[in-house]
């Protein structure tokens, strides 16, 4: 599972990229992922609503339906 994530973030990132931001994966923890944002991501304001309405959401429809993203700074 912890592959399939991977692969998934790197197509994330290509989208937080076009906007200035980045993520990087932190650990898998059975299926809790800790992520940390970077670049413009990582002070904007509505870092939370892309984390959880974008990134979690991904991986949930790709990876597991049970998926929590957390952020870690």
């Amino acid at each position: 599972m912890q592959d399939k994530i991977k692969d998934i973030l790197d197509q994330v990132r290509t989208r937080l990229q076009e906007d200035g931001g980045d993520l990087e994966l932190v650990k898998v923890e059975g299926k809790t992922v800790s992520v940390r944002l970077k670049g413009a991501c990582g002070s904007c304001p509505h870092a939370m609503a892309t984390l959880k309405g974008f990134v979690e959401q991904v991986l949930k429809e790709h990876v597991d339906q049970d998926i929590v993203v957390e952020r870690i700074n």
